[in-house]
């Protein structure tokens, strides 16, 4: 029987080769660019959404060939909101899964070009009839993706996350920037799989609710690490939120609190796939391993 870490371990490597497939090097100046982007998405971590996008897939024995560009499309969208999040506008880090952060490896220039063209090529990828010969399946990602990494997902999370730096939050605001800062992505990924494998509407609710919780646990643990974690096996700094100001879901609930709550939604996400019996189990170890991880 796979193990969950086998599982992530297999899963990470086959979306690197897609990933080092979708983005050749040229020959040109305008290569440098490509360089920045191969940099920061293969630059290994534990690609959480990627598997979730599989994993999810699986469920309804969609082809892997499919799936894994699903998961590099995602993967690309991920990393460009690392590239930029990392920039002196915004986080302003220089360390990034311990090795220097995109802008300091090459310039803050191509670091911001690097972003822009990730985000552009995860689009090229969904659209592409490589990815799935249906067009219906194939603008549904596009639209799905879309939504969750623009202003309504991602990037309005990460504008709130800025307006947080000068402005108390209480936790029914802290939990919606998370949900649109991470959760966004985090439930197109499972909604991903859904879609690929044309999956009835309670399915996609089942796997909506998951991701729900997982994306509020995955922030809970992240903030938990930010105050406990070690920064040399993050390969990030720690301490940032606290030195910014910033309230979190620690600074409001305290540590153990925090760290029970954690728990509480990996169980209650866990819960919601009874209906994919034995199919669901590397989704509900996955649950747990995000607010177990140490890393």
């Amino acid at each position: 029987m796979t193990t969950l870490k086998k599982a992530l371990s297999d899963n990470a490597k086959a979306v690197s080769g897609v990933l080092d497939d979708l983005l050749p090097l040229g020959n040109g100046p305008e290569s440098r660019v490509v360089e920045a982007m191969r940099y920061t998405t293969l630059a290994g971590g534990k690609r959480i959404r990627p598997f979730m996008v599989t994993a999810s897939a699986d469920l309804f024995n969609v082809d892997p060939a499919h799936s894994l560009r699903v998961a590099a499309a995602i993967e690309m969208v991920h990393s460009y909101s690392l590239i930029h999040d990392d920039l002196p506008a915004m986080d302003n880090d220089d360390l990034r899964r311990g090795k220097p952060t995109c802008h300091i490896k090459f310039d803050e220039a191509t670091a911001i070009l690097a972003g822009d063209a990730l985000l552009t090529k995860a689009f090229e990828v969904l659209a592409d009839d490589e990815t799935h010969g249906d067009p219906t399946v194939r603008m549904e990602l596009v639209s799905a993706l879309s939504k969750a990494s623009g202003a309504a997902g991602m990037v309005g999370g990460q504008m709130l996350d800025l307006f947080a730096e000068d402005h108390d939050l209480k936790m029914p605001e802290i939990t919606r920037l998370q949900r649109m800062k991470t959760g966004a992505l985090i439930a197109v990924s499972c909604e991903a799989g859904a879609i690929l494998g044309k999956a009835s509407e309670n399915a996609r609710h089942v796997l909506h609710a998951y991701a729900h919780d997982v994306g509020l646990a995955f922030q809970i643990a992240d903030d938990l690490l930010d105050v406990e974690g070690d920064e040399k096996a993050l390969g990030k700094k720690t301490g940032k939120d606290a030195a910014a100001g910033k309230a979190t879901f620690v600074s409001l609930l305290g540590v153990e609190r925090a760290r029970e709550q954690a728990s509480l939604l990996a169980e209650q996400a866990a819960s919601h796939l009874e209906i994919f019996a034995e199919k669901g189990k590397l989704l509900k170890e996955l649950a747990q391993f995000v607010v177990n991880r140490s890393a």
